[in-house]
């Protein structure tokens, strides 16, 4: 299929924006950098230390540290692409049919393995667990209301997928009434979008995708300058998240989305290289599988380093080995998964609700 590129200053139509495309491999990336330190300390999957992380200094722990707040640069994505894609779909149905088929066979299938296997290998809240609160989780993180009734989180990457979906949810139904006249009655849940503002802070990263998309505005920064600029206010981002508020993380993600968008800028540029052009295709798949396929690295990680092999060794060989394995599980999981998985639940599913206005016809 030919992606026809967006035409700069208007609104967003819905069609293709590679430096978007480069945007989600730099937030999936920083997020697996992040559980590349995370991971050798032996606290992210309940493992005792001693991990196998080496003494860092400070900066770069600080450096490598911020990775996870990738998921941000995910929600302006998000917040960009999703009122054009209820427009293009038409109908509430139909666009949350396609969301459906967008998110959850990655997440559905990797669910399944992971309550299929994690009660073999004692994987976390597993252990000494009794059928009830086995199925009260497995239901619970189906749902994404794991937070909400208070139970464990089983994809520790998934947590991102419930405030994806609030946002789905009430993006659409305000638009729907908004666009239907009833601004009064669309008010109320304006209110309650504010009211997530202020009590889920990140939220608001939503917002900045939104704006653009609504509107034509870019910020074109030409050549090296622009790349230099869109670096400065992606390493503002970061160190806003960390230091200070989300808030005051709006104002360098405003800015550095601003130059995202606009395909003449040189941080545009550069996000269309092909290499993060593919990383982004896979980057759905890269953020939820990554843990998996590094866990078995990790326990391996930690039986060596007790047996005395360097940790400096170790970590760089995680890194190198997981950064391959993560990249080439991910390209089989988009394959298999995102791509023929998806066409064919498409295709069953139109063709079961089709059969009986067939049947009638004839």
């Amino acid at each position: 299929m030919i992606k026809t590129p967006h035409q700069p200053g208007t609104a967003y139509d819905g069609s293709f924006v590679p430096s978007v495309q480069g945007l989600r491999a730099i937030a999936a990336l920083s997020v697996l950098m992040d559980h590349f330190y995370d991971m050798p300390k032996g606290g992210m999957y309940d493992i005792p230390d001693p991990g196998f992380l080496p003494p860092l200094w400070p900066w770069l722990q600080s450096v490598i540290n911020v990775g996870g707040h990738g998921v941000e640069l995910f929600f302006m994505i998000s917040g960009f692409l999703i009122p054009a894609s209820l427009v293009r779909h038409g109908s509430l149905s139909r666009f949350f049919f396609d969301r459906v088929l967008r998110i959850m066979p990655v997440f559905v299938v990797l669910h399944l393995a992971l309550f299929a296997i994690g009660p073999i290998v004692a994987y976390k809240f597993f252990r000494g667990i009794d059928l009830s609160s086995y199925l009260a989780i497995f239901a619970a993180n189906l749902f994404f209301v794991q937070d909400a009734l208070g139970l464990p989180i089983a994809q520790q990457n998934a947590w991102t997928l419930t405030y994806e979906w609030a946002f789905y949810i009430w993006f659409a139904l305000t638009f729907s009434v908004w666009r239907t006249g009833g601004r009064l009655l669309a008010a109320p849940l304006v209110l309650l979008g504010i009211a997530c503002l202020m009590h889920w802070p990140i939220t608001a990263f939503f917002c900045i995708g939104m704006l653009f998309s609504a509107t034509g505005f870019r910020i074109s920064i030409p050549g090296r300058i622009g790349l230099l600029a869109g670096l400065a206010c992606g390493a503002a981002l970061y160190a806003s998240l960390v230091l200070f508020h989300p808030f005051v993380g709006l104002i360098p993600g405003f800015l550095l989305f601003g130059m995202v968008l606009a395909p003449d800028s040189g941080l545009g540029r550069a996000l269309s290289l092909p290499a993060l052009q593919y990383v982004g295709k896979i980057s759905y798949s890269l953020y939820l599988v990554h843990p998996f396929v590094l866990f078995p690295l990790q326990v391996i990680g930690l039986k060596l380093v007790a047996a005395g092999v360097d940790r400096w060794l170790l970590w760089t060989a995680f890194i190198g080995l997981g950064l391959v394995v993560s990249l080439v599980a991910s390209a089989i999981s988009y394959e298999l998964i995102e791509v023929r998985l998806r066409r064919l639940l498409d295709g069953a599913i139109r063709s079961m609700f089709s059969r009986p206005q067939i049947e009638q016809s004839v």
